[in-house]
């Protein structure tokens, strides 16, 4: 969907911006290609520079609450050093690069909530406008699909998908905040876990899942959050069974958090979350110096079906709404950003 505005600080006659992105999901780490389709005012204007922003609408936690921010994770220049005649219709292509953290927005197909933006902005005779808004979305890599597959494959239903403002300790984070997938446990880990929390760390190199459960309680002990983190590698996907690594993850982080939880009961169990623990070897503990609310439900997941079976995870919408829900939230993504916009500084 492409967002047509008028240069407003330019007033009536000033140039107009369309950006329009190649058709399909994009992914973490691989290109990103359009067009910016520029049409000359009543004027000539000199054109300093195009520049695109990578934009999310980020979940923050705090004392109060929790509240919503709109944040640029990624600037590109496109172009610039140039004179738009009157009149003149000029289109600038360009492709960049997305970071390999970019948040994941669809799954088979279907959104997962997540919602992801693309602005354009132009500096024209000195002045700068931010003028043009376009949905980005972008798919799972290889490897983040089969992992989410053989979830599916376990049993495990999609709940919601959110954006934390914050950093997990002890990882190799590179954005001020990650992706938070979170599933229903199958009938096997439903007597152990309420959700887990799958959040994907990827570089060139390979990726780190962090595996967060918020534990069920019992008589003794109160209901915790445990993490694990993994390493896996993005070649030889199609040689690797992952329904049984993810299962030994998953009994893994179980394991070791009972033992913790254990030891938690007698006064025991404290430290960095990651201290010591590399690899595959799992840790304990919170993300970091970030906050989680073991009772968290949020994102526009709600009223989405889960449909598990071979096929693996699979994202089904009931009634279309998480779609509406979307598309709504994409029409007025800054209509309120003037005071809410952060920088990964």
């Amino acid at each position: 969907m492409v967002f047509k505005r008028l240069l407003g600080s330019l007033g009536v006659g000033g140039p107009t911006v369309d950006t329009v992105l190649t058709t399909g999901a994009a992914a973490p780490g691989g290109p990103l290609s359009g067009q910016v389709h520029l049409k000359g005012g009543s004027a000539d204007f000199d054109i300093d520079h195009i520049g695109l922003e990578l934009v999310a609408r980020v979940e923050a936690e705090h004392e109060e609450g929790e509240e919503e921010h709109v944040l640029v994770f990624e600037r590109f220049t496109v172009g610039g050093g140039f004179r738009l005649a009157e009149g003149e219709q000029l289109s600038v292509p360009f492709t960049v690069t997305l970071p390999w953290e970019t948040p994941i927005t669809e799954l088979y197909g279907q959104s997962l909530g997540i919602v992801l933006g693309v602005r354009t902005e132009l500096s024209v005779s000195g002045a700068k406008d931010k003028g043009d808004l376009d949905q980005l979305a972008v798919g799972p890599l290889p490897v983040q699909e089969a992992i989410l597959e053989a979830f599916g494959q376990l049993g495990f239903g999609f709940e919601s998908a959110d954006l934390e403002y914050g950093r997990i300790g002890g990882t190799g984070q590179q954005l001020p905040f990650y992706q938070e997938i979170e599933l229903t446990p199958s009938p096997q880990y439903a007597h152990a876990v309420n959700e887990i929390e799958v959040t994907f760390l990827a570089t060139a190199g390979g990726m780190e899942v962090v595996l967060e459960a918020d534990r069920r309680g019992g008589l003794l002990s109160g209901g915790h959050d445990a993490v694990t983190r993994f390493m896996v590698a993005h070649d030889g996907i199609h040689h690797q069974d992952w329904r049984a690594l993810v299962d030994g993850w998953l009994r893994q982080l179980i394991e070791h958090r009972s033992a913790y939880a254990a030891g938690s009961a007698y006064g025991h169990g404290h430290g960095d979350p990651y201290a010591g623990h590399h690899g595959h070897e799992p840790g304990h503990g919170h993300h970091g110096d970030h906050h989680h609310d073991a009772g968290h439900r949020s994102g526009p997941g709600l009223g989405t079906a889960v449909a598990v079976g071979a096929a693996g995870l699979a994202v089904g919408v009931v009634g279309g709404m998480v779609a509406a829900e979307v598309v709504d939230e994409v029409g007025d993504f800054f209509e309120d950003d003037s005071d809410d916009e952060g920088e990964d500084d």
